[in-house]
């Protein structure tokens, strides 16, 4: 027999990763051509924060490798929406801003999704949604 708070963990990580690859993939049919979902989490942030921040700081952010960062940096920057400068105080590191032409496809995916994010909130409804975050977050927090 199963031990029941087994049988709970299963369920809620089922559940929390099966949406997870729903999500993922509506957010992909919905994109602007060429923009990942990584891609558009990385402006997304540092539109945010507004101001520059390290590949290794972004890598925490993101719980990814430096090297997945800086994959994903690389490609933003050869799009042209990121800078990436030497930190001047330090040349082992660099810094990372976004660029206008980043705000822009950022503003622009932005746009895309959020005819989606609003439908599923509609569905949902709002205090559902409300409901939902605060679990959610203590959750993350207690992963991370």
């Amino acid at each position: 027999m199963t031990d029941p708070k087994n049988a709970l963990a299963i369920a809620l990580f089922s559940e929390i990763l099966t949406a997870d690859q729903l999500v993922r993939n509506r957010l992909s049919k919905v994109m602007p051509k060429g923009m990942e979902i990584s891609h558009f989490s990385v402006l997304n942030h540092l539109a945010h924060v507004g101001h520059e921040r390290t590949p290794a700081q972004l890598a925490q952010t993101f719980h990814v490798t430096r090297g997945a960062m800086t994959n994903t940096l690389s490609k933003l920057e050869w799009a042209g929406y990121v800078n990436i400068r030497p930190d001047w105080d330090d040349a082992r590191r660099k810094l990372v801003v976004i660029s206008n032409a980043g705000r822009l496809a950022r503003d622009s995916a932005l746009a895309a999704i959020s005819p989606m994010v609003e439908e599923l909130i509609g569905e949902l409804g709002t205090d559902k949604v409300r409901a939902v975050l605060p679990i959610l977050r203590e959750l993350r927090g207690k992963l991370e």
